[in-house]
């Protein structure tokens, strides 16, 4: 195991984070964070998704996204099935001032229940570097910890994706293995970077956070 991160950076308060437990296989709840709102896809997303996670930037290191409206549109059904059976969860990135999405946020069940899975992420261009995934993400995994019972997060990204495994990097993930020719993009098989946050780091992390200020 090599272990990049030596000390977890400072997380924003809890508070500033709105996490709403609700019975999520009947319907995702919203998620309120600074600047940003995760909810459930909706089926005029469609077209945002459509211009904001085709391009070359943002699909080069993800599986081949849907290429028309209506191929998004049968991908926003498919995640309310699959959040429906317990096996997935899919959020809308939606910043503020927003009406649609500008990304996506998901986890998928690796174990019974929740105990232990697997997220990824995709945010269009226009937003990278402007803190919306940064606290999407850490909307997300408060979620995820305190709500599903999760113990164990793990996400991989292609070891070419240097601002995906920066933010993973950022956000306190502890990078595990290089998992070799895991990835298959355009006929080719590439390596990926095994990163995980586990639930004892994160209440710690949370516990050391310092009080909000109003």
């Amino acid at each position: 195991m090599i272990r990049t991160v030596t000390s977890m950076p400072a997380p924003e308060p809890a508070s500033t984070h709105a996490v709403i437990p609700s019975d999520w296989r009947r319907a995702l709840p919203v998620l309120q964070a600074s600047g940003v709102t995760l909810r459930e896809l909706r089926i005029e997303d469609a077209p945002s998704l459509l211009e904001m996670l085709s391009t070359e930037e943002v699909s080069r290191f993800i599986s081949p996204p849907p290429t028309t409206v209506a191929g998004f549109e049968r991908f926003i059904a498919w995640t309310q099935e699959e959040r429906a059976a317990g096996r997935y969860i899919c959020f809308a990135v939606v910043p503020a001032g927003a009406e649609h999405a500008i990304g996506i946020i998901q986890v998928r069940q690796l174990a019974a229940a929740m105990d232990v899975v697997e997220w990824g992420f995709a945010i269009g261009s226009a937003f990278w570097g402007t803190g919306v995934f940064q606290t999407s993400a850490r909307a997300l995994l408060a979620f995820t910890f305190a709500v599903l019972g999760t113990s164990r997060v793990e996400a991989r990204s292609s070891v070419l994706n240097g601002r995906g495994n920066g933010a993973l990097q950022k956000l306190g993930a502890t990078r595990e293995a290089v998992l070799r020719k895991s990835f298959l993009r355009d006929g080719i098989y590439h390596d990926q970077v095994l990163w995980s946050i586990v639930s004892d780091d994160w209440w710690q992390w949370m516990c050391a956070a310092p009080p909000s200020r109003h």
